[in-house]
């Protein structure tokens, strides 16, 4: 199967509503590795890599989010899938 990468900016009430945690689930059911961080700006960011189909529907899930969550635009660029992590991960900190 093709696989893809994308990176992710989700804006909207996306901090302090288990978003990360609940991306990682997500993620995790998925088969997607990667990563997911809050941004100093208040929005959420993520880079994804997996199947094809499986990066669609966690992007889709994105724009939803976990209950409490209200999405107001999940900006997505695409890149080229290289296989880069071995699991998705919650960043705490930019020193990762």
């Amino acid at each position: 199967m093709a696989k893809t990468r994308a990176h992710l900016i989700i804006s909207g009430i996306v901090q302090g509503v288990f978003f990360r945690s609940t991306s990682r689930s997500q993620a995790l059911r998925l088969y997607l590795t990667g990563w997911i961080k809050n941004r100093a700006d208040g929005r959420v960011e993520t880079v994804i890599e997996g199947e094809d189909k499986a990066v669609a529907n966690f992007i889709q899930w994105c724009h939803e989010g976990p209950p409490g969550a209200k999405v107001d635009n999940v900006d997505i660029m695409w890149e080229k899938y290289i296989g880069e992590f071995a699991a998705f991960s919650i960043k705490y900190s930019d020193a990762w």
